[in-house]
């Protein structure tokens, strides 16, 4: 297992990080999901942390709080020292009625901040997220109170998910302006199938260095290998053949993609969804790839990623078969740089 940097900050994590996702049982928004008892759980953060992974993601929505629950009766359990595990939860979701049960106000993420340690029985999570942007509510209060979940030692570092490269921006200039608690880090979808990262957040975290984290990494399941093509769908069981990330991808590049990977995993004796990791944790911006899953063997499937070292020709052909398609003002970056007389002003990617 390597360990990166998350972001600018000194704290180091485990290029894999285990998702929680799929801890708790309910009828919940993630049912579809989740459904592992605390036995199982506990069993899967045991394997986990003996192979080296330090890093814990979870949310306060996942399972109705469930999944965090889960996540704090395991590390407990186990006997995890608290100074060798590193915790990451988020805010913003509903979890409740009313107008004031869901967001990034104030008022919810203290509120949401304090159900959660409570849960996790901990005094304190090394990562508190934001889990989407909020219109309703002004980013001024938002930071400003991210800022005090950190000054009253609630939280360690800060971090949003699924904002887009200008939002994040302008919070790091806010917090820079006002003194306020620098967003460490980001937390967004990205994989073979869906690259579009890297079109603006990828050069911003770039330039400001910011850390990411990736979630859905195997597209949802697609791109574990276990689903056919067939026609303009998809064959196969599983929860992608009923939508959800699905629904934003380009199917048949996607199912290209798949085969390109086939014979590099036959290769190496691997599954498909190992090399779609390995090829994460070969670019350079990625701090740590988030693994959802339920079962011991996936687990170890996902796991064994951090072993693969992926040659350079392995990596052009998967970079070419998955390239992004040119878009404004993308296109016209190269001609102009060229014209200056000078190169891309970010490091190729190896």
């Amino acid at each position: 297992m390597r360990y990166n940097r998350l972001g600018n900050t000194g704290l180091i994590v485990s290029e894999l990080c285990l998702g929680a996702m799929t801890f708790g049982e309910t009828a919940g928004r993630f049912s579809h999901v989740a459904g592992l008892d605390q036995k199982s759980a506990t069993a899967l953060v045991r394997q986990a942390f003996d192979a080296g992974v330090n890093f814990i993601d979870t949310a306060n929505t996942y399972s109705e709080g469930k999944s965090e629950m889960a996540t704090g009766e395991a590390i407990k359990s186990l006997g995890i020292a608290r100074q060798d595990i590193i915790v990451a939860t988020k805010g913003y979701a509903r979890m409740g009625e009313g107008p004031n049960r869901a967001g990034n106000s104030r008022k919810h993420l203290l509120e949401e901040i304090d159900a959660s340690l409570d849960r996790l029985q901990m005094d304190y999570v090394d990562l508190y997220q934001v889990h989407g942007w909020d219109t309703q509510t002004p980013i001024e209060e938002t930071l400003r109170t991210l800022d005090d979940i950190v000054r009253t030692g609630r939280a360690r570092y800060i971090g949003v998910s699924n904002w887009a490269a200008w939002h994040v921006a302008k919070g790091l200039g806010l917090a820079a302006a006002k003194g306020w608690e620098r967003i460490a880090s980001i937390q967004s979808f990205y994989s073979l199938a869906g690259r579009d990262l890297e079109r603006e957040i990828v050069p911003m975290m770039e330039s400001e260095g910011v850390g990411l984290m990736v979630w859905s990494p195997l597209a949802g399941g697609l791109l574990s290998g276990k689903y056919e093509r067939e026609g303009s769908g998809i064959k196969g069981e599983g929860r992608i053949a009923s939508g959800g990330v699905r629904d934003s991808l380009d199917l048949d590049k996607t199912f290209d993609i798949i085969d390109a990977m086939r014979p590099i995993a036959e290769s190496r004796g691997v599954a498909i969804a190992s090399i779609a990791l390995a090829w994460l944790l070969h670019r350079p911006f990625v701090s740590s790839v988030i693994l959802g899953a339920k079962r011991p063997e996936q687990l170890a499937e996902n796991l064994a990623a951090s072993e693969i070292e992926l040659t350079a020709a392995e990596i052009a052909q998967l970079n070419e078969v998955s390239e992004l398609s040119p878009e404004y003002p993308g296109w016209m970056f190269p001609g102009q740089w060229e014209r200056r007389g000078g190169a891309s002003p970010r490091r190729e990617v190896q």
